[in-house]
């Protein structure tokens, strides 16, 4: 995986950031979801290389080689704009003071607190399978809890944790042949350690408590995003069964809103990486 990326682990004084980083031109941050790892990336980041962006791919706090600090009552310690502000140093420390921005899934929600705390950091953003927090949570109906009931069964305290660290290989299901085996093995690895799997759940508790709040707050506010949005959503996952068309809700939060669905599942780095390439790289290019 990553044939002539370099790797790099960036200190931000509360965090111990793993970041792969490679190619020439501007610079596109690529930020994964849960439970993978910055090795999730691993087809779409050398075709974008290809197509002329120094590609980043960091592993998120406490997600795969990243460490951060203890979790706290409050959850702030694993917070989105705790993930985000590592993000920024971490392109700092490699000389990007200004950047496209992609995430995915959970990536999705540090992609959204990155570009309202910090948007003179962001040129671009695109979000694949993800809406802000909040919207999901205002939005919470029956279907949505028996579709997505692990967001709630992770915010209990412990007992998450000793469920998963039973039998992690029988919680985390993967196929290395869709997967590539170099990234499955990245990630099985990675979802054997409790201490990942700890910080995981403090992604998902911050997001229900601390990150939801900034959310709000943001709305209350009017704080809107300023830069070009462009919205991916996997075809054969369920956000557009749940919320009709993605763009719609997003249009909320920004003027500049433009997408469409890929013929995917979930994980659609893995499963379709030359569509979402071709996506990624027309919209990062325009």
């Amino acid at each position: 995986m990553f044939d002539e990326f370099e790797t790099r682990t960036v200190y931000t004084g509360e965090a111990s950031v793993f970041v792969r980083y490679g190619g020439a031109g501007p610079p596109l941050l690529l930020l994964h979801g849960h439970p993978r790892t910055s090795a999730t990336w691993h087809r779409v980041a050398p075709i974008l290389v290809r197509r002329g962006f120094t590609v980043v791919c960091p592993d998120l706090r406490g997600y795969g080689r990243s460490r951060g600090p203890a979790p706290t009552p409050d959850h702030v310690a694993h917070s989105k704009r705790a993930v985000a502000k590592d993000m920024v140093e971490v392109m700092q420390a490699l000389g990007h003071q200004r950047f496209g921005l992609v995430g995915h899934d959970r990536g999705a929600a540090v992609a959204l607190r990155l570009v309202l705390d910090q948007p003179q950091a962001v040129k671009r953003v695109a979000f694949v399978d993800g809406l802000p927090l909040s919207e999901h949570l205002t939005r919470a109906d029956a279907r949505f809890a028996t579709a997505w009931w692990h967001w709630f069964f992770f915010a209990q305290q412990e007992i998450p944790e000793r469920v998963i660290n039973a039998d992690p290989d029988a919680w985390y299901r993967g196929d290395p042949e869709v997967m590539g085996q170099e990234n499955y093995d990245e990630w099985r690895t990675a979802t054997r350690n409790p201490d990942v799997v700890r910080a995981m759940l403090e992604d998902y508790r911050a997001g229900l408590t601390v990150d939801c709040r900034h959310e709000e707050a943001d709305r209350a506010r009017g704080r809107r995003i300023a830069c070009p949005v462009l919205i991916l959503w996997s075809l054969r996952d369920d956000l557009e069964d749940l919320y009709g068309d993605p763009r719609s809700i997003w249009r909320g939060w920004a003027e500049d809103v433009r997408g469409h669905g890929i013929d995917a599942g979930h994980h659609v780095a893995e499963e379709a990486p030359g569509p979402l390439s071709a996506s990624l790289g027309d919209f990062f290019n325009s």
